[in-house]
């Protein structure tokens, strides 16, 4: 089974956590190719400098936020009463893929989890 990474463990990658990186390469090394998204990227990046996010994510398949996902994720976002559209394409995609999502807010992501027909497992980093 493969796993989903939200912001905040790209977060920490770029911090350069050591745990992060070591569950990271111990996923490469068995094969696993870790999941993130577009958008997540898209909300941690900030310069052209974060040479270690920029490394951690040569490991990574980054799915775009597709337009035929658009209303799947607003109506998660509804059903959860939340706001945040990165979390729930992360949760999305998760599901889509039978992943489990590794995050740093286990919280958010499990309340949109749970509105799913199928709740993706949530583990916090």
């Amino acid at each position: 089974m493969s796993i989903v990474y939200d912001a905040g463990v790209l977060i920490a990658a770029e911090r350069n956590d050591r745990r992060v990186w070591s569950d990271h390469r111990i996923r490469l090394e068995m094969g696993v190719a870790p999941i993130t998204t577009g958008p997540v990227v898209a909300q941690v990046s900030r310069t052209g400098r974060q040479v270690q996010l920029r490394r951690f994510l040569r490991g990574c398949s980054v799915v775009p936020f597709a337009a035929e996902q658009a209303h799947a994720v607003g109506s998660l976002v509804g059903k959860a009463s939340g706001s945040d559209i990165v979390d729930a394409h992360v949760v999305l995609v998760a599901s889509e893929s039978g992943s489990k999502v590794l995050t740093s807010d286990p919280d958010d992501l499990w309340r949109l989890s749970s509105r799913l027909p199928n709740p993706v497992a949530v583990r916090p980093i």
